[in-house]
């Protein structure tokens, strides 16, 4: 169970992976009142297809088709040193911060990115202006993309794709081997640059939330 005022539904969630040691109603009686004493609204992890899927959904919940990264997500794989060129540099700059997380940063969204181990602030700039950014966090021999953005007067230009091999650079000297991230099914833009960079679908999941609040 996860709660971070909010910001992002993965943080925001319940993963349902496993058994949970009670019956799946019971599970989710549990995600509610978790979700009411941290103030956020009840939502479930759920990977597609999988055993968790049916029993969330015999138990009354739905997919959340209004959550803002929209019903369904991607996760794909990669080997890094298919697209590995040069390595990132990471800093902690407010621009970053602003294009990937907004103008007003909180305590939760600082948690949710900076905390770890292994974390990677990376991001190339134009005249001190970041024009692109991206989170990368390893652990273990897995890289951990994240919040990959590119300011709207700079797209189509290949700062996307130039910021991911030097990520992809910066994750091989952690010792990582192999990328994993995410990335909304509508987004096909993206789909087409990591399928690109050589990653292919995982899986797929969604976020249930139950059927009347």
């Amino acid at each position: 169970m996860r709660a971070a005022a909010g910001f992002t539904g993965r943080a925001n969630s319940t993963l349902t992976c496993g058994d949970p040691g009670v019956p799946v109603p019971d599970a989710l009686d549990a995600v509610q009142r978790f979700a009411r004493e941290h103030g956020i609204k009840p939502t479930a992890h759920v990977v597609n297809g999988s055993p968790a899927e049916a029993a969330v959904e015999a138990a009354g919940w739905r997919v959340d088709l209004d959550h803002p990264g929209g019903a369904e997500s991607l996760v794909m794989t990669g080997p890094l040193e298919k697209f590995a060129q040069g390595v990132a540099e990471s800093r902690d700059l407010p621009g970053w911060w602003e294009l990937t997380a907004g103008s007003e940063i909180s305590a939760a969204q600082r948690h949710v990115l900076g905390s770890g181990g292994d974390v990677c602030f990376a991001s190339l700039t134009d005249e001190h202006t970041v024009t692109a950014a991206v989170r990368g966090a390893v652990v273990e021999d897995v890289l951990h993309v994240a919040r990959l953005a590119v300011r709207p007067s700079h797209r189509r230009q290949g700062l996307a794709r130039g910021l991911m091999g030097e990520l992809a650079g910066w994750g091989l000297e952690q010792g990582a081997t192999t990328c994993v991230l995410q990335v909304a099914e509508h987004n096909e833009p993206a789909i087409r640059l990591y399928e690109d960079l050589g990653c292919t679908e995982h899986h797929r999941y969604r976020y249930w939330i139950p059927a009347v609040s």
